[in-house]
């Protein structure tokens, strides 16, 4: 079966990067979303294995979307990796602490990305 990952991200050239990435990977099914508020209208149709969102964007931003992710029950054990432009400690200290399993800053190396993925996927099936 799939690993079923959805992308949360405003820029759909960085969707697509992401998802071009991952698909790179072998067996995974990328759902994409252009905002936090389509990726609400997305999750309680389905259940994924991982979520990636940007913090920058309209509507809900990103930092929201994990608020929302880990205080509901259906999402909370989701591994979620937070990708976005937001390089100070202190955004990666509040990605974290809202839930953010993994947080990587932009641009980064397709090969870091595929790492993260991995690495955040095998910790969360054990």
């Amino acid at each position: 079966m799939a690993i079923s990952i959805l992308i949360v991200e405003d820029s759909s050239t960085m969707r697509s990067l992401i998802a071009s990435t991952l698909e790179s990977l072998g067996d995974y099914e990328v759902i994409e979303a252009g905002s936090g508020f389509e990726a609400l209208k997305i999750l309680p149709g389905r259940r994924f294995d991982l979520i990636i969102t940007d913090i920058n964007m309209p509507d809900i931003n990103g930092l929201e979307l994990v608020n929302f992710v880990r205080s509901h029950p259906r999402y909370r054990e989701t591994p979620l990796m937070i990708v976005t432009t937001e390089k100070s400690a202190e955004d990666r200290a509040k990605g974290i602490a809202l839930g953010a399993n993994t947080y990587i800053t932009k641009p980064f190396a397709a090969e870091a990305l595929k790492a993260a993925v991995l690495q955040l996927l095998d910790e969360t099936r054990v």
